[in-house]
C-alpha cells in the first residue's frame, strides 16, 4: 500500500453563468462526470459542495473560478479517468464553456495518504507552479514527478 496519493487542482473561469442556456449541457452532465470518476479505479476523493459538486465551492481571491480538487491512488489511475474515460469528450470541449489562461489552470502534488486538501493549500500549490515552474511542490501530468518516499516528505509544504 503507498504512503502517498496524488492530489490534483484544476480551476475554471465560465464564459457564461451556469444558468445560461450556453452552459447546460456541462451543467447537466456534472453528476454523470462526478459519478464517473468516483467508480474508476483508484479514485480516492473529491471536494463536494451543494448539488453534489464543486460549483459552489469559492476560492477567496478568484471570484467566479470553479475548483475542481481530486486525490487519486497514482498518476497512472488519473490519467487513465482523465484521458481514456469519457471526460475526455468534455476535457476536448472546455474552450466551448470556459475562458482561456495565462497561467497554469492545473497543479498535482503529492499528498501522505489519507490527507484531504483544502482549496486553500491547492490554491497555493497552483501559485507555487505558476511562479516557479514544475517541481515536486506542484507539477503537471506531462512533468510529473514521481512519488516521493518516506524520507522526502520535507519537499511537500511549498
Amino acid at each position: 500500500m503507498s504512503l502517498f496519493h496524488l492530489a490534483q487542482l484544476n480551476i475554471a473561469t465560465p464564459l457564461y453563468e451556469l444558468t445560461d442556456p450556453r452552459m447546460v449541457e456541462f451543467v447537466d452532465n456534472l453528476d454523470r462526470i462526478n459519478t464517473l470518476a468516483e467508480q474508476h479505479p483508484g479514485f480516492i476523493w473529491r471536494l463536494v459542495g451543494d448539488d453534489n459538486n464543486a460549483t459552489s465551492c469559492v476560492i477567496a481571491d478568484r471570484p467566479g473560478v470553479l475548483p475542481n480538487l481530486s486525490v487519486w491512488q497514482d498518476m497512472d489511475a488519473f490519467k487513465d479517468y482523465v484521458y481514456k474515460s469519457d471526460h475526455v469528450s468534455f476535457l476536448k470541449r472546455r474552450d466551448q464553456w470556459f475562458q482561456r489562461s495565462e497561467g497554469p489552470l492545473m497543479v498535482m502534488w503529492w499528498v501522505p495518504a489519507g490527507h484531504r486538501p483544502t482549496i486553500e493549500e491547492a490554491v497555493k500549490r497552483l501559485d507555487y507552479l505558476a511562479a516557479h515552474g514544475p517541481s515536486e511542490q506542484g507539477f503537471l501530468p506531462h512533468k510529473s514527478f514521481p512519488e516521493p518516499t518516506l524520507a522526502d516528505t520535507a519537499l511537500l509544504d511549498p
